[in-house]
């Protein structure tokens, strides 16, 4: 039941706006923390830290309530996640759906696969939901911690000590933004806040990610989201994932009557007649129950949203006095649901370092303590970005013969149930987000399909392809577990850390060798 202090607009729940804070008389001198950006990682950090006793301005750009096609599926290990930051009460009161696992269509045949919760509380499940009532829930967590002020405006830049632009080597010390203070003829100002550490969340098109990171973004594919009303999903409480030419297509429900379907569109452009493409290429492939809903949904092409999919590998660069988080700082393909359980990762993980440091003050050294922050987070999200990109790879169809034997081996192999289904789940869902698992499922997949290519008894066209699938499962896995970076996805104690030193004039430089952060 949604709460008495929401109303609906046009089908869609709107929770109560979130007050922008005019009042910077009582601004302290110096924040403890800035954070840019009010999205999950942002709303969430802040929360977080107002726990821990901080003074934390949150700037986000704007105030309302979001509408995007994504950020809309909650893993169980998020949600945990979630739980660990207190914050488990912001999928209440938003018409959520318990998620239970996935529902895999491919050629007419289906399987079904359940999240592993055994052991847990019984609360602990996936959660799927209209993206922006969750953000607004976070939003108002942080909001209404004392130590939170939340403000309405645009950061510009970042700024040193001496309130000059910052430039790499020297202390981020805060931010310039623009506000819009309330009231009928009031203009734009530019105003400064400083802070001992300043946290860039900014999301997917981040202007400020080019100064804490030296980004490699790839534009794999577009989605493309319809909402459908009083649709009944074929396995209820499920995802469901469509194995169609030339990708993938997503169905999961959001409240008690709208189903979200995401239609995977690969490059860089998308046709110039979106309805006719979507009956022409998705609606013949769909499962029977899914037909009508579909076709009432493109009914309204007014409704038909898109949006890039982007997959940037994390590449920091570490600023003392300033940190990046969520999709400023990393994404992989959304095919998987994996976004919110990185972010809410990484906020816990940083929290806890955060933690026993009694005051930020010291820049180089709060920047010597999160100096492995990088290193540490490596094998949560490495495991589900790989797993989210390789996927993708995975379930594409190339129209290569040995890439439709290892898709048609990864269905099967899923659909054998067992280890072989729960291994795999367990990655997704973020409960045992472990590399070396990873690892032994995608080449399981990939043996699998070989094994069946050569027995009963091998002919030369088999044993030809089930050495071009192992080909193809290198090909697919190689260059995404080298993006992230194997040392650190694999041993991450023994990974770099990146460190700095001293230099001249208050600054600082990086250091070729490991150590500590030394002031000047």
């Amino acid at each position: 039941m949604a709460s008495s202090n929401l109303h609906h607009h046009e089908d869609t729940l709107i929770l109560p706006p979130i007050p922008s804070s005019d009042d910077v008389k009582s601004d302290p001198a110096v924040w403890d923390v800035i954070i840019v950006g009010g999205g999950v990682a942002g709303s969430a950090l802040a929360y977080a830290q107002a726990k821990d006793g901080r003074r934390v301005l949150l700037i986000e750009r704007d105030l309302t309530q979001p509408d995007r096609i994504v950020g809309e599926l909650l893993q169980p290990g998020g949600y945990l996640m979630l739980k660990r930051l207190g914050l488990e009460h912001c999928v209440e009161g938003i018409d959520a759906v318990k998620v239970y696992g996935y529902a895999l269509f491919k050629n007419g045949s289906h399987t079904t696969i359940h999240y592993p919760v055994e052991g847990y509380s019984d609360d602990v499940a996936g959660r799927s939901f209209h993206h922006g009532r969750f953000i607004q829930k976070l939003r108002q967590a942080a909001a209404s911690c004392p130590s939170v002020t939340v403000r309405q405006g645009l950061v510009k830049r970042l700024i040193n000590d001496k309130g000059e632009e910052w430039q790499e080597g020297q202390v981020v010390t805060g931010v310039v933004y623009r506000h819009t203070p309330a009231g009928p003829d009031a203009q734009p100002v530019e105003r400064t806040a400083r802070a001992h550490l300043s946290i860039v969340c900014d999301g997917m098109y981040s202007n400020l990610r080019k100064h804490l990171s030296a980004p490699k973004i790839v534009h794999p594919s577009f989605f493309v989201g319809l909402l459908l009303k009083n649709c009944i999903l074929p396995v209820a409480n499920h995802g469901h994932v469509v194995l169609a030419k030339p990708s993938p297509i997503l169905f999961y429900p959001i409240s008690p009557t709208h189903v979200r379907c995401l239609v995977d569109v690969p490059g860089e452009r998308l046709p110039s007649d979106l309805p006719a493409y979507l009956r022409a290429t998705v609606v013949p492939q769909l499962p029977p129950a899914l037909v009508e809903p579909f076709l009432e949904a493109l009914e309204r092409p007014d409704l038909i949203r898109s949006m890039q999919n982007k997959l940037m590998p994390a590449n920091p660069l570490h600023q003392p006095g300033a940190l990046l988080l969520g999709d400023a700082f990393n994404m992989r393909h959304p095919l998987t649901g994996g976004g919110m359980t990185v972010a809410l990762s990484d906020c816990a993980l940083l929290v806890d370092m955060l933690r026993p440091i009694p005051s930020l003050s010291d820049a180089l050294e709060t920047a010597a303590r999160t100096a492995d922050f990088y290193t540490k987070r490596k094998p949560l999200s490495a495991t589900i970005n790989t797993l989210a990109n390789a996927l993708y790879k995975v379930f594409k169809f190339t129209g290569e013969p040995a890439h439709e034997e290892m898709r048609q081996a990864c269905f099967d192999y899923l659909s054998q149930g067992g280890d072989s289904a729960q291994g795999p789940i367990s990655l997704l869902s973020g409960l045992n987000p472990k590399p070396n698992v990873l690892v032994k499922h995608f080449f399981s997949v990939a043996l699998f399909g070989v094994g069946r290519l050569l027995f009963p008894r091998p002919s030369v066209r088999g044993l030809w392809m089930a050495i071009m699938l192992l080909v193809v499962a290198c090909r697919i896995i190689a260059p995404i577990i080298w993006a992230e970076g194997p040392r650190a996805v694999f041993l991450p104690q023994f990974a770099p850390k990146p460190v700095f030193s001293a230099a001249p004039g208050g600054g600082v430089k990086r250091s070729t060798s490991l150590g500590v952060l030394a002031s000047s």
